[in-house]
């Protein structure tokens, strides 16, 4: 098995919050391939990392799938879309193989 996490920014760039038909589609987008998917979004997380010589912060929200294998393809074409849609300059989809116990 695979665990998927998505590194979600809450915002844009410019602190505008998005759209909320943008997380509501990608949610059942989720559910219907994957048959679930677990949001942390009670505390959002804090994202800080440094990019020409400045300090840049978002919110953000982990959103985690299971899933039996891990087609990159296809997280590759939903990171880009997600980056489009939420105009960001990257999301960070990350995998890690899990062991079910």
């Amino acid at each position: 098995m695979v665990l998927i996490q998505i590194l979600l920014p809450l915002t844009d760039n410019q602190g505008r919050p998005f759209e909320g038909h943008v997380l509501t589609d990608l949610q059942q987008e989720l559910t219907r391939r994957f048959g679930g998917f677990t949001a942390f979004t009670r505390a959002p997380a804090e994202g800080v990392w440094a990019h020409d010589g400045r300090k840049t912060r978002d919110d953000i929200v982990v959103v985690e799938i299971m899933a039996q294998t891990l087609d990159a393809d296809w997280w590759r074409q939903l990171r880009a879309r997600l980056e489009n849609d939420l105009r960001q300059e990257n999301i960070v989809i990350r995998s890690h193989p899990v062991h079910v116990l």
